[in-house]
């Protein structure tokens, strides 16, 4: 009976999402509402399980997304991506711009968020395609391909890092583990596949293509390439550096505290504030009205992944996350296979990446605790499956169908497979890596 509530719950949750179209908090907040009483709970208790859904999901990951917005915006407004990606064009010269394109979108996607990581480099792409007469598809689809797995891979992106923290799993391991998974996913859904779409030639929307800055607008390669990647190098470091030193030790303490998330990325925006902002010719309160905007741009990702966490804490309250987890211990499929696949379902049936991994970790708790998987790889293997077949209720695909003008038809032959390798090349590589590692 409780399995029950909850499938038809997910699916109500599907058709107010995609069909009705409800706002996604309102909906997960219907949807517990829903379940709670369906399941049985008292309506005071299931209220204060709901309270305590949002706040034990957005107080770890809050701080983090609103401090990872202003280092976006920062980076989008300076045109340090413009300068990262004409620095590695320049150096891959004519005969490798894909490859060029792949490695800027992997460097621009590691602190940014896709849409902004999309609408900085496309215009690019299809500048770049026109002065070489190539494909824009063609040229563009390694980079697409980068921000997809960066963004359904690596934390400090929201949907990996909510999912990590509810995991307690470590952010250095999993970001080492995700570069290790994301790098043989982009060869294959990037370079390899990307190489069969010359055929794909429509002309570009110029209407949407944004004017480039000139040189002297943007800064330096050093200041751009380092500022955008200075979070990763903290917690990169504090990862590589903490077992060599003892235990209790002040320099420990030190390495911890910078590798903290919460902290790499406030350093790294006070360091931008300066870099891309001040030092560039803007003033204090220019830079500081520019972050403003950029927390406005994310605040309804917070409701999202409020109302996530409120059905994933009714589920666990209620039992049933333990009665799948249960369910599941006899199952013939490995908890990354699991954890895969209901997040690729609920992905396909919303659209939305960050719902499909949030939803998928709350369910998957228990399942991760008994099994005794690490609990980095599942992070992988649940983002993974949230990228999986983006279509027409994803905002993804209408946004390079417009960008690059194709037909439904072609968009789903190209950008919908292009998904679907950046997902199943994920899961393969998490399954090879937990050969190694559990």
């Amino acid at each position: 009976m409780a399995l029950l509530v909850t499938i038809l719950g997910i699916l109500t949750l599907v058709l107010l999402i995609s069909y009705v179209r409800v706002h996604a908090f309102l909906a997960f907040l219907l949807v517990s509402l829903g379940v709670g009483l369906g399941l049985g709970m008292a309506p005071l208790a299931l209220v204060e399980s709901i309270q305590k859904g949002i706040g034990s999901t957005l107080g770890p990951i809050l701080g983090i997304i609103a401090l990872g917005a202003m280092l976006g915006k920062l980076v989008a407004q300076s045109g340090a991506a413009q300068r990262i990606a004409g620095s590695l064009i320049g150096l891959s010269g004519a005969g490798r711009i894909r490859w060029a394109f792949m490695v800027t979108g992997f460097v621009v996607g590691l602190p940014l968020f896709y849409s902004v990581g999309f609408l900085l480099l496309a215009p690019l792409v299809i500048t770049v395609a026109q002065r070489y007469k190539l494909s824009a598809v063609y040229v563009g689809i390694p980079m697409l391909a980068s921000l997809s797995v960066t963004q359904g891979y690596l934390p400090p992106h929201p949907a990996p890092l909510a999912i990590l923290k509810q995991f307690n799993a470590d952010m250095g391991l999993t970001l080492f583990y995700g570069v290790l998974v994301a790098i043989p996913a982009i060869l294959v859904s990037g370079i390899l596949f990307g190489s069969t779409l010359k055929r794909y030639t429509t002309p570009p929307n110029q209407a949407l293509i944004a004017p480039t800055l000139t040189d002297h607008q943007m800064p330096g390669t050093g200041v751009s390439f380092f500022t955008v990647l200075l979070p990763i190098l903290l917690i990169s470091a504090s990862t590589l550096l903490q077992p060599l030193l003892p235990t209790g030790s002040v320099a420990r303490q030190v390495v911890l505290f910078l590798g903290e998330p919460l902290v790499s990325m406030l350093i790294a925006v006070l360091v931008a504030m300066y870099t891309l902002g001040i030092r560039r010719g803007k003033s204090f309160v220019a830079v500081t009205e520019l972050l403003g905007e950029s927390v406005k741009e994310v605040a309804l990702l917070f409701l999202i992944f409020g109302g996530a966490g409120a059905l994933k804490q009714v589920l666990t309250d209620a039992g049933v996350s333990q009665s799948i987890a249960n369910l599941m211990q006899g199952s013939l499929l490995h908890p990354y296979v699991v954890g895969w696949g209901i997040a690729a379902i609920i992905r396909v049936c919303v659209g939305s990446s960050t719902v499909s991994g949030i939803t998928t970790a709350g369910i998957m708790l228990p399942l991760l605790r008994s099994s005794g998987v690490e609990p980095n790889l599942m992070v992988l293997a649940i983002g993974a499956g949230s990228m999986m077949f983006s279509h027409v209720n994803d905002t993804g695909f209408w946004l390079f169908r417009e960008y690059f003008q194709l037909s439904m038809t072609d968009t789903l032959k190209t950008w919908s497979v292009m998904e679907t390798l950046v997902s199943v090349c994920g899961l393969a590589g998490v399954m090879a890596l937990s050969l190694l590692v559990g």
